[in-house]
């Protein structure tokens, strides 16, 4: 009887516990995502679907609320602002961060103290940075104050309080918190690849440019597509980087579509107008990364 008790398929408590415990632990997470992400977007999505103003109103309105937000000047304005940020911010923080990684690849020395400086602002929250260079780029604090101080009184670095440029300055700030963690992830990708590729490639008469241009770089290729996703989500919802930075000003000048979604959601009273800029947000991020993910994952099916 014990012989086959002990042959028969096992049911124990150990067997018993290695299937159902992980589940338990994780299914508060779980729960909590399901409610906090998915039942939330639902909710907003239905939002934008009434005409709820300072209180939630739950009767089915239409597309009013997109056709309001579709015919707001200032929503194109800030949509507009997104294009120039977004697209410089992950252009510029790729190429930066890609550079800064290709150059401590070398085996330099105070690698670990250098890697450590370009990582450090990623350590602060975009309310520092914001707060930082905002002082930095003042007129009246910062770099012109220190030019004009040392006898360059005819350099003027006004971008911040000019409209046609304040935009840049997000862009700088951003650039400056982000391309160290861009750095980290293709170093990480770079001491990855193979070192008998580069040998071979090396034995071929390859020079080290043909090499990174060549071999490793288009290697990296999921590298560049996490960088991107990462780059792509905090362009999307950037806003305390800005509200510490300019504001959003001079004027709407560096008005962003998350400014644009607070301020009409919860300081003008128009939460249906606001929902609606949201799920535009939401569209806007998946537009830009589900064609991507796609063509990744068609990719690795054909490879």
């Amino acid at each position: 009887m014990t012989a086959s008790r002990q042959g028969a398929p096992g049911f124990s408590i150990s067997r018993l516990a290695d299937v159902i415990l992980p589940k338990l632990v994780l299914a508060p997470t779980v729960l909590a995502c399901l409610i906090g992400f998915y039942v939330f977007i639902g909710w907003t999505a239905w939002l934008s679907f009434t005409e709820s103003r300072l209180l939630p109103r739950y009767e089915w309105a239409g597309f009013v609320q997109y056709v309001e937000l579709f015919g707001n000047e200032r929503w194109w304005g800030a949509m507009q602002n997104l294009g120039i940020f977004g697209g410089l911010f992950i252009l510029v923080s790729l190429a930066l961060g890609l550079l800064m990684a290709v150059l401590l690849d070398q085996k330099i020395r105070f690698e670990g103290a250098i890697r450590t400086l370009y990582l450090y602002p990623m350590a602060l929250s975009f309310i520092v940075t914001g707060t930082a260079w905002k002082w930095i780029l003042n007129p009246g604090l910062g770099l012109e104050k220190m030019a004009h101080d040392w006898g360059f009184t005819g350099v003027t670095f006004d971008w911040i309080i000019n409209p046609d440029f304040a935009i840049y300055t997000v862009v700088i700030a951003g650039v400056w918190q982000s391309s160290g963690f861009v750095m980290a992830l293709f170093l990480a990708g770079l001491r990855g690849v193979d070192d008998s590729i580069i040998k071979a490639a090396q034995i071929d008469g390859a020079s080290l440019p043909t090499i990174y241009t060549r071999i490793i770089i288009p290697s990296l290729r999921p590298v560049f597509l996490s960088a991107f996703m990462i780059l792509a989500h905090i362009a999307v919802k950037s806003f305390d980087l800005v509200m510490a930075l300019t504001g959003g000003g001079p004027g709407f000048a560096t008005d962003l579509p998350s400014i644009f979604m607070y301020q009409h959601g919860f300081t003008r009273g128009q939460l249906g107008l606001g929902a609606a800029s949201a799920m535009m947000m939401l569209f806007t991020a998946c537009a830009v990364v589900m064609p991507l993910l796609y063509s990744e994952l068609r990719r690795e099916r054909r490879g």
